[in-house]
């Protein structure tokens, strides 16, 4: 079972940000092999969905209101950890960040800029693919909206 917290960055501990920081890094930087310059400085300005199990955050996202990051609320940083993928806790993870924003933002249009291998994953959550495939940091991407 997976146990959600949704904290703003000024309330996670130093030990929940190393966390954080530690699982991106090792999926987005090491398992994809790309070099990206994951400290965005929009961390400061989103709110943190941590998924934990048995005290270690495996799964997270991080969510902004509209204007922050994208036009639309959204959600980004999607990630769960390599060894516990097989247990399905991306749906919990962005089932918890939909609900987030309904309820921190009062919103319920949300975009996202999605790896383009996962479009059948969000499009089973809601997400349609708006415009073209494109590259961000060398992996194709797609634009994809849910309202």
């Amino acid at each position: 079972m997976l146990h959600i917290i949704i904290r703003p960055f000024n309330e996670l501990s130093t030990h929940e940000l190393y966390a954080i920081l530690q699982l991106r890094s090792a999926v987005f930087v090491v398992e994809q092999d790309c070099v990206y310059q994951d400290l965005d400085g929009k961390d400061q300005i989103a709110m943190h969905v941590l998924g934990i199990k048995n005290n270690n955050i495996i799964a997270y996202t991080r969510v902004f209101k509209p204007g922050d990051y994208l036009e639309y609320a959204s959600v980004g940083r999607v990630v769960v950890a390599k060894t516990e993928r097989n247990n399905k806790y991306g749906y919990d993870i962005m089932n918890a960040s939909i609900s987030a924003i309904e309820k921190e933002f009062k919103e319920t249009t949300i975009k996202i800029s999605a790896q383009a291998y996962l479009k059948g994953f969000y499009n089973t959550i809601g997400f349609k693919q708006i415009g073209e495939e494109y590259l961000e940091d060398n992996i194709p991407h797609i634009s994809m909206i849910k309202d």
